[in-house]
């Protein structure tokens, strides 16, 4: 399965997007409080990509904001620290700025 994985990933049929998809956000429990492209608790992850498509340091900031929570930015409720690690929160950011 691995050999797979590796030669449609090398073949371009997968890319980091597909692999880090709303799958793994359900699995991380980041859709308790986010849909893709309705806000809920926190802010859409499209209106989170819209946001943020120009800047450079986007990945990084948010990866850090995944890790460690923050308020202010999307109203008054914070965003809880979350139990994910900081790979893993790079993939999640690099998924939701991917969408449009």
């Amino acid at each position: 399965m691995k050999a797979i994985v590796a030669v449609a990933f090398a073949a371009g049929l997968l890319s980091a997007p597909a692999l880090a998809s709303e799958d793994m956000a359900k699995a991380k429990g980041c859709t308790a409080c986010h849909k893709v492209d309705a806000k809920l608790i926190g802010p859409a992850y499209k209106d989170v990509a819209a946001k943020y498509a120009k800047q450079a340091d986007a990945v990084d900031k948010l990866a850090d904001k995944v890790l460690k929570g923050g308020s202010g930015v999307w109203g008054p409720i914070p965003m809880t620290p979350n139990k994910v690690t900081p790979e893993e929160a790079k993939i999640l950011v690099k998924w939701i700025l991917s969408l449009k």
